[in-house]
């Protein structure tokens, strides 16, 4: 699963979030970026140890958080994981049919949050500074008289 910038999020609802958590938002993606490193990093652990009961919470709680910033493949990945895991609890499996969705999740969760903390802090506009110690268009110093 490969995905490139404007693909990774759904900027409606990523517009969207941003407009209802207003001055929050940065703060809740905060909160998505500590949660995400965690349940990534759990969703991991638990394919190393083959234990499909401990995919389920974290990639749940992945997909739910990614889809409320739009990061809609994110999400889709981690449904995928979180299926697929409860599918072998309800079968007595091991999970290694993930292993392949679980090795790229990292990738894509990294790229992800790269964007959307791109595009929640966009860097501010420089403006021409006017006034002391500067020349003007006409040559003289700003300020002086």
């Amino acid at each position: 699963m490969s995905f490139e910038g404007s693909a990774l999020l759904d900027w409606a609802a990523f517009a969207q979030a941003k407009a209802e958590l207003g001055a929050a938002f940065v703060r809740i993606l905060g909160y998505f970026r500590e949660d995400g490193i965690k349940s990534v990093s759990a969703i991991e652990a638990a394919m190393r140890a083959q234990n499909a009961a401990a995919l389920v919470i974290p990639a749940h709680t992945l997909k739910g958080e990614a889809r409320q910033f739009g990061a809609i493949p994110l999400a889709i990945l981690a449904e995928k994981i979180e299926v697929m895991a409860r599918d072998c609890v309800e079968a007595h499996e091991t999970p290694e049919g993930a292993l392949q969705d679980v090795v790229a999740l990292r990738p894509l969760f990294v790229s992800t949050l790269a964007l959307l903390e791109r595009d929640a802090n966009p860097p501010a506009e420089r403006r021409p500074v006017q006034g002391f110690g500067r020349r003007s268009i006409s040559g003289t110093i700003a300020g002086s008289v």
